[in-house]
């Protein structure tokens, strides 16, 4: 897998250090608006923070750091967070809305989210996008 390390220095390089085998580097910047900038073939944007160095602690309960999104989730969050319904987001990508309700649905499960909502705030907090 070929990923964009997106975050503060410190944080990609500790990062780095914790990526598995068959992981592959290609690209590292400080925002998400550099990495989508960069024009290199890969296959998802991994954020480096505190929230994907350690695991998360929630009261009683620990959680497993949340998974990176592909581009494509992260256009069609991006469309979310602009209020769009599914259709009208299927129509700008040129996908068809069931496609869409696969992305919505993966976006919520790696984010942790209850709704599109929720899913549009948490990628707010955690930096992936913004408004």
């Amino acid at each position: 897998m070929r990923v964009i390390l997106v975050g503060p220095p410190v944080d990609r390089a500790r990062l780095r250090a914790q990526l598995p085998a068959g992981v592959e580097v290609v690209a590292e910047v400080r925002t998400m608006a550099g990495a989508r900038a960069i024009d290199l073939d890969s296959d998802a944007f991994v954020l480096a923070s505190e929230e994907t160095l350690d695991p998360l602690a929630i009261g009683d309960h620990e959680i497993a750091p949340p998974e990176s999104l592909t581009p494509r989730e992260i256009q069609v969050l991006e469309l979310l967070a602009e209020g769009l319904p599914n259709k009208a987001i299927a129509a700008r990508l040129a996908i068809s809305d069931q496609t869409v309700k696969f992305h919505v649905a993966a976006i919520c499960g790696k984010l942790g989210a209850a709704n599109r909502t929720d899913a549009v705030r948490r990628a707010v907090r955690r930096g992936i996008i913004s408004l």
